[in-house]
């Protein structure tokens, strides 16, 4: 399932200032789709394995348009009322390098994938899932949605949902299970070894 994860990565991971101020979640969704498939596709780089050029393209162009409050408090779950402000915001952070980190080291096994925009669900003014379909040759098309909020600042993504499977919510049983052994700042420092082990490059 690497290749899943490559493209996801690039999917979720790489929306630039510039297309952040269009008004259509979906122009938004398929503006970044077209330009990251285009930078896999040319940067040698990163198809060798350069895990920290895209964690600095990451880094420069698009925690701005991510709700990781948002996306931290969906993983946590009902636990997430348990934390103090100060411990939100370490969550949020560790959270944060987290996904970056995993999916920055999976981007650099994209290969030749894909990808087909389908109609977008509406659920309110403020909230839009923009959905499309992974197609690799010799695969089922996999489902890859993105979930959308409308903020004051803009469109911006709090989860994305591969196969009909959460990849935040994804979290929320390991992440309680820490809670529930070592309380909320258990769980920042479970959070914080897992990032220390992803930049030593351990699995």
């Amino acid at each position: 399932m690497k290749w899943l994860f490559s493209l996801l990565a690039g999917l979720v991971f790489a929306i630039s200032p510039s297309f952040a101020q269009e008004g259509a979640p979906e122009a938004l969704v398929k503006n970044v789709t077209e330009e990251v498939l285009q930078i896999l596709r040319q940067d040698k780089d990163i198809q060798g394995g350069n895990t920290g050029k895209v964690i600095t393209l990451v880094d420069a162009k698009v925690l701005p348009h991510f709700n990781f409050q948002r996306m931290t408090a969906l993983a946590v779950g009902r636990d997430w009322n348990k934390a103090n402000p100060e411990q939100k915001k370490q969550l949020a952070d560790e959270f944060k390098t987290l996904l970056v980190r995993t999916y920055a080291n999976a981007l650099t096994g994209y290969k030749d994938q894909s990808v087909r925009f389908k109609p977008s669900k509406v659920q309110s003014d403020t909230e839009v899932t923009v959905r499309t379909e992974v197609v690799q040759s010799g695969n089922k098309p996999i489902q890859l949605d993105y979930s959308l909020e409308k903020l004051p600042e803009g469109w911006k993504v709090y989860d994305v949902v591969v196969a009909g499977v959460s990849l935040v919510t994804n979290y929320r049983d390991t992440f309680g299970q820490e809670v529930r052994s070592n309380g909320i700042d258990g769980l920042i420092q479970m959070l914080a070894n897992k990032n220390k082990q992803l930049e030593a490059g351990k699995k």
